[in-house]
């Protein structure tokens, strides 16, 4: 439990520290985020939790393919802010960036790759 727990600190810590950073300067907290550290945490728990070698291959591959088609949404956000608020432009990135996955998965389908759980 004592791990679990160190596990969550650790995790929230780098997300309240990149927060904080952001509220500085915008493209050192961008920076900070653009870097796969979630990414990273996960295959470090991973392997420090002794799972298979392939187990953590696979996670970083999938994680490959589900990154593509949540770019866009970095580009429709902040058209959409401006004209529709906070809430809402978030929401429509959302669902934009669900439609993304989809299309994108089916695409990848083509060529072997299966995304859909």
């Amino acid at each position: 439990m004592t791990w679990l727990i160190s596990k969550y600190l650790l995790t929230a810590a780098i997300i309240v520290a990149v927060s904080e950073v952001a509220k500085k300067s915008d493209k050192l907290g961008a920076l900070i985020v653009a870097l796969p550290l979630v990414t990273i945490l996960a295959m470090v728990w991973l392997y420090i939790e002794q799972q298979p070698l392939a187990k953590i291959a696979n996670h970083a591959w999938y994680t490959f393919w589900y990154v593509v088609p949540t770019l866009p949404m970095f580009l429709v956000f902040p058209l959409l802010l401006h004209k529709f608020g906070f809430w809402l432009a978030l929401a429509l990135s959302a669902v934009f960036t669900v439609v993304c996955f989809v299309l994108f998965a089916l695409l990848l389908k083509n060529f072997g790759i299966d995304l859909l759980p």
